[in-house]
């Protein structure tokens, strides 16, 4: 069953074109809306898999589609979310990743790459969390004096960047080219360093890539 959609984006250009390109790749589009309120109306409606917001929508243009999405995570859980913004902005897309799973925050910039675009929302329909590559990218070179990876090897801050694009641990091994048994090595060596214990109620992959943007 194709996975079901529902847009938001004041532009009604961008919301057209995007819910064509989600039909022709084997998306269900639902309904659209043009602000939070309507957004949050549909979603109660239809309950849909998946839905996509833009980060900034009126009536005044600056954090209505997050506040809109953190209300469909406490009412609807188990809904997939995808924030849309036209610019890096650090502090809210650690807002979407401290949402926890199923949630991922791109540039608008991204849907232009069709492949990477529907690769990423698959990702996080799968459960992934998924960070644009682009933040990622400016994150890594940015360095603090007081840096809460300052433990990490090279190589673990490459597989916990590639964790924040919301690569799995096989999908980072291909991209690495390394098997998959060294990037859980990896991964269990960057959760003992950055000190995120096992536990029952915290999603240690989530906390690892929001430690990694906080040295923003």
């Amino acid at each position: 069953m194709a996975p079901r959609v529902i847009l938001a984006d004041d532009e009604v250009l961008l919301r057209e074109g995007l819910a064509r390109l989600l039909d022709d790749s084997g998306f269900e589009v639902v309904d659209s809306a043009g602000n939070g309120a309507a957004l949050l109306a549909l979603v109660r409606r239809h309950r849909p898999d998946l839905v996509i917001v833009d980060i900034r929508m009126p009536p005044t243009h600056t954090t209505e589609g997050l506040e809109a999405a953190r209300t469909i995570r406490e009412e609807l859980p188990g809904t997939a979310i995808v924030v849309l913004s036209a610019h890096v902005e650090v502090e809210q897309a650690t807002d979407v990743l401290a949402q926890g799973a199923r949630s991922g925050y791109l540039l608008k910039d991204r849907i232009s790459d069709v492949d990477e675009f529907i690769d990423a929302l698959e990702r996080i329909l799968n459960g992934g969390a998924v960070v644009d590559a682009a933040l990622v990218q400016e994150l890594v070179a940015v360095r603090r004096a007081q840096d809460p990876l300052e433990h990490l090897s090279p190589r673990e801050r490459e597989v916990l960047g590639l964790m924040a694009e919301g690569r799995t641990n096989g999908g980072i091994a291909r991209r690495l080219w390394v098997t998959e048994g060294t990037v859980e090595k990896h991964v269990r060596s960057i959760f003992t360093k950055l000190r995120l214990p096992e536990t029952s109620d915290d999603h240690r992959r989530v906390l690892a890539v929001i430690r990694f943007l906080e040295t923003r």
